[in-house]
């Protein structure tokens, strides 16, 4: 028995001569290839997609366009690792025809055509949908945390900052206690001398000044926190702790979890959200009514409200409070219009009021006061009361659905969890390299478009989606007369 042996290095080899043949034809990089040729890269508003008369020869932006979503696909996002892998990638090669732009250039194209790209990202969506990928009947509505370029050392809020004004503070009051002692007697060997103590006292004033600054721009703009390299992005709790990040909101479709729409946000929560994203779903897929899974982030009675006026029917699961008297075990009598409490007394009707623009209607017990119980139920006082907002119909409803359809709420997990596990640790995208949220939102759109595309191939096949592309003799565009005229045909002939 003996190992198996390389080939001799000195050995002379006879490689194909064309390069085409090291490309195999179910190799994903052809898709790429006829996908963006098959763009109207002026209509989506690329720059140098149309030669000026004058000036240096640029690189065609398709070529660029390329390089970014094979990086983006096969986890190279750097530019300067984009660089060295179009002059030793054997597939870059065939795809750029061994063009090996530098890595300057390459970091230009993705922090300039940011809207270009994110324009690129709907039609592949588009694409998706010609080729009949998306069920249209079921979505799921998640957002995640993707760390920016922003330390936690350099965000501040306005607790944070005083708290270091404080500490400050009280720093300075040490240093000129120790100078007037000093004064009073000789310095000791080991002391610090006056010059160095002085410095110290002047460093601390210059910084005592810069949070003083930041505070104050803090009240200015009305913010409750501000970031200094990255002045978009924004602490959040992202997997039990505190990130400075940004929140990527998709929908995803139920028939083979592809990414429908999404959205990029500084925003910390996710309650204001599901109906914006909701909606944009619906018209992507152009259905009168959709069902809608999210998880209790996005539980909201003005968001649930707006989705049902607008034919979406949401499954959001209600929060749940701990505690044997909490809201959920009060009992509410429709005929009667009150609350029955664990206890069994009964919160009766009083008053209306109105808080943050919406209207309640406040029930409140007589029996609270003598109830064995009252400590356990509530600290105020006159005891117990109870706000019912006048939609609250709306939730009670939704909570009878949920429990209804446990397995369809289930699979909200399965749905919009796959995208993001497959991003951050399939594709290593989990943190942003980009600045600012307008470029921050092109970044996210060359993820999701390498997302959509691996799970495209591996549905379809590289072959078909090739061949899908070169039969049909339009280049697509979202804001093309074609696919205006697609979507005033799919109103007149069902099935269109």
């Amino acid at each position: 028995m003996r190992y198996i042996n390389g080939v001799n290095r000195k050995q002379a080899i006879l490689f194909p001569e064309i390069i085409d043949e090291y490309v195999e034809d179910n190799n994903p990089v052809r898709f790429m290839d006829a996908f963006v040729d098959s763009l109207d890269l002026k209509e989506l508003s690329f720059s140098h997609a149309e030669l000026e008369s004058t000036g240096r020869p640029p690189y065609h932006p398709a070529d660029l366009l390329k390089l970014y979503i094979y990086g983006y696909l096969n986890r190279i996002r750097s530019s300067r690792s984009l660089e060295k892998e179009s002059r030793r990638n054997v597939e870059l090669m065939w795809l750029l025809k061994k063009l090996a732009p530098d890595f300057k250039t390459i970091a230009d194209f993705r922090k300039d055509r940011v809207d270009a790209v994110k324009k690129v990202c709907k039609e592949f969506i588009f694409l998706c949908k010609r080729l009949d990928l998306f069920g249209g009947e079921l979505v799921a509505i998640d957002g995640s945390k993707f760390r920016a370029v922003n330390s936690k050392h350099r965000n501040f809020n306005e607790k944070k900052l005083k708290k270091k004004l404080e500490g400050i503070e009280e720093k300075i009051e040490g240093y000129l206690r120790e100078l007037e002692e000093n004064d009073e007697k000789e310095s000791g060997v080991n002391s610090p001398d006056r010059q160095e103590l002085e410095a110290k006292i002047e460093e601390l004033k210059e910084r005592r000044g810069e949070h003083q600054k930041l505070l104050g721009k803090l009240e200015e703009l009305g913010e409750s926190q501000i970031s200094l390299t990255d002045p978009d992005s924004r602490a959040m709790m992202d997997d039990q702790r505190i990130e400075v990040c940004y929140n990527l909101q998709i929908s995803v479709d139920e028939k083979h979890k592809l990414i429908l729409d999404h959205e990029i946000t500084n925003e910390v929560t996710d309650n204001n959200q599901l109906s914006k994203m909701a909606k944009r779903a619906k018209e992507v897929l152009g259905v009168e009514e959709l069902e809608v899974l999210a998880d209790k982030g996005y539980y909201d009675g003005d968001q649930i409200k707006e989705c049902l006026e607008n034919g979406i029917i949401p499954y959001i699961p209600e929060k749940r409070w701990k505690g044997d008297f909490s809201l959920s075990k009060f009992k509410y009598d429709k005929q009667r219009d009150l609350y029955i409490c664990p206890a069994g007394a009964e919160l009766r009707f009083t008053n209306l009021a109105r808080s943050h623009g919406k209207l309640y209607r406040l029930y409140k017990s007589k029996q609270c006061i003598s109830c064995p119980f009252r400590s356990k139920c509530t600290k105020i006082w006159r005891g117990r009361m109870i706000c019912r907002w006048e939609h609250q119909e709306i939730l009670e409803e939704m909570k009878k659905r949920v429990k209804a359809n446990k397995q369809k709420v289930k699979l909200r997990q399965q749905l919009a969890e796959h995208p993001f596990g497959t991003l951050k640790r399939g594709f290593g995208q989990g943190y942003l390299l980009l600045k600012g949220l307008r470029k921050v939102g092109g970044e996210a759109s060359l993820s999701v478009l390498a997302y959509n595309l691996k799970r495209a191939i591996n549905v379809v096949g590289v072959k078909r989606l090739v061949s899908s592309i070169r039969q049909n003799p339009y280049r697509f565009s979202f804001s093309s007369k074609y696919w205006k005229r697609c979507l005033f045909l799919k109103y007149l002939i069902p099935n269109f």
